[in-house]
């Protein structure tokens, strides 16, 4: 592993460096009196981050990466490293052109997956001077992407659709993620194309499917950040288990989730960006939507309890149902005994009222935004009735807030190209779209537990806070 570190910008330091709040899952953890003055340290440092001195620093920086509140800042040189890349493709030679185009000087790996007119996939390989799979019939992206691995060649293997581009000097580029040996994957940012002014166009570079934020991530399920897509992504050959060939789609989220339940690292990295085709036809955009939800009730199969739909604590629900109900006096009870419950189990931290204060608040807000997300995408029914009866009705209102407020913080947020109004319709046709996915197939699947919040109970002493000592 490299031997520099900077901490995550959202960890917070709290009490001079007794506890750190944050990571990936988010937690409270206490730092022993050695482990703080190295985290004091860093925190210093800030961006430039803090390089190791002894084992000691090496063993702390281990535990703040695997806690995901802190990132390894580039070590060595990439030279000498091989890297191959494989590109999955069906038809669309003209994309396909333009991808090939963007990887030249590159090993490549093309497997035609099966394209109407194979003649035209490979004289555009041909011209590309790259090797070329042509397989008999289409496998899906999973077995087109298995068959262009075991042909690939190098320590690391980058796949890329044939809908992408990369940025000059990709995939070397991101290869210092693997100065640690724990690191599987490690995933650049994925922005649409600009091709016109079109709505779903601009829609789309301000909200893709495939763009999972400005903020690197320790990608993990239950995390801020639970799964990255596999229109670009790179993996260590020696942890790469395969994309399950019997999934059309989700088999990404798949390998992600097979890989960290083995113990490995999957990392995402927006400071390096690829550029994916737009879907511009609404009946395709939509299609695909549908098309990505559909893939729940496999994935819970395969990895039961991590598709629950929002979780949400009991006494945020409690706290939510009351102020819905009308009764703000009640639900401010009610979160002050939350508060005074947390507050109870971090007596030995520094102003842990505060800091009990601070995270109830927090959650209240996340919570919220979870019911809201909800109530757009696996229940999007019953959101679309609570909109329509917001003039009528308190609890409508309540829920219509949770739905909407987000989006309009999106709007606030991210770079604009389309106005508040159409941003927040294509919004949530969006959700309701991958949310109608989730209910049709888990209804024929008789799969629920993707259409079903998780609710964690009360407790005296929360599963956040952790002893941690060195």
């Amino acid at each position: 592993m490299g031997a520099s570190v900077r901490l995550d910008p959202r960890t917070i330091v709290w009490g001079g460096g007794a506890v750190l709040v944050g990571g990936s899952p988010w937690r409270i953890s206490r730092l022993s009196a050695t482990t703080r003055d190295i985290v004091l340290d860093i925190h210093r440092q800030g961006p430039y981050g803090r390089s190791a001195t002894s084992a000691q620093d090496l063993a702390v920086y281990r535990e703040l990466i695997d806690r995901g509140f802190a990132f390894l800042l580039p070590g060595r040189a990439n030279s000498g490293r091989a890297c191959g890349s494989v590109v999955p493709a069906m038809d669309r030679p003209d994309l396909l052109e333009r991808c090939l185009a963007s990887l030249s000087g590159s090993d490549v790996t093309v497997v035609d997956d099966g394209s109407v007119d194979g003649t035209a996939i490979a004289g555009v390989v041909r011209r590309s001077g790259f090797r070329l799979i042509s397989l008999p019939v289409n496998i899906g992206p999973a077995g087109a992407r298995n068959a262009g691995f075991r042909e690939s060649e190098g320590e690391f293997v980058a796949f890329i659709d044939s809908d992408c581009t990369a940025p000059a000097g990709w995939p070397n580029s991101m290869l210092h993620h693997f100065d640690d040996p724990s690191v599987a994957v490690v995933a650049p940012r994925v922005l649409g194309r600009e091709l016109s002014s079109g709505v779903i166009e601009r829609y789309e570079r301000t909200r893709s499917s495939l763009d999972m934020g400005v903020r690197a991530e320790l990608v993990r399920p239950g995390s801020r950040l639970g799964f990255i897509p596999s229109a670009a992504l790179i993996v260590r050959r020696s942890a790469f288990v395969g994309f399950d060939e019997s999934l059309r789609v989700g088999e990404d989220v798949d390998l992600i989730w097979k890989l960290v339940e083995s113990g490995w690292h999957v990392c995402y990295d927006p400071e390096v960006i690829v550029h994916h085709e737009i879907r511009t036809n609404p009946q395709q955009w939509l299609a695909r939507r549908f098309q990505y939800g559909t893939s729940a009730p496999d994935l819970e199969v395969r990895h039961p309890g991590n598709l629950a739909p929002a979780r949400l604590s009991a006494w945020n629900v409690g706290i939510l149902a009351l102020l819905t109900l009308g009764r703000p006096v009640l639900a401010t009870s009610v979160a002050a005994a939350a508060t005074v419950a947390l507050a109870a189990s971090m007596r030995s931290i520094p102003r842990g009222s505060l800091l009990a204060g601070r995270v109830v608040g927090q959650g209240l807000l996340a919570d919220s935004a979870s019911i809201g997300h909800l109530l757009r995408r696996e229940w999007w029914p019953v959101g679309a009735v609570a909109l329509a009866l917001v003039p009528k009705s308190r609890p409508a209102r309540v829920a219509a807030i949770t739905m909407l407020a987000p989006i309009a913080l999106e709007w606030v947020t991210r770079e604009r190209y389309l106005d508040p109004v159409r941003y927040t319709v294509l919004r949530l046709v969006d959700d309701a779209s991958y949310g109608s996915g989730v209910i049709a197939n888990s209804l024929r699947a008789r799969k629920f537990a993707p259409l079903l919040p998780k609710i964690r109970l009360p407790k005296v002493r929360l599963p956040g806070v952790h002893a941690h000592r060195k």
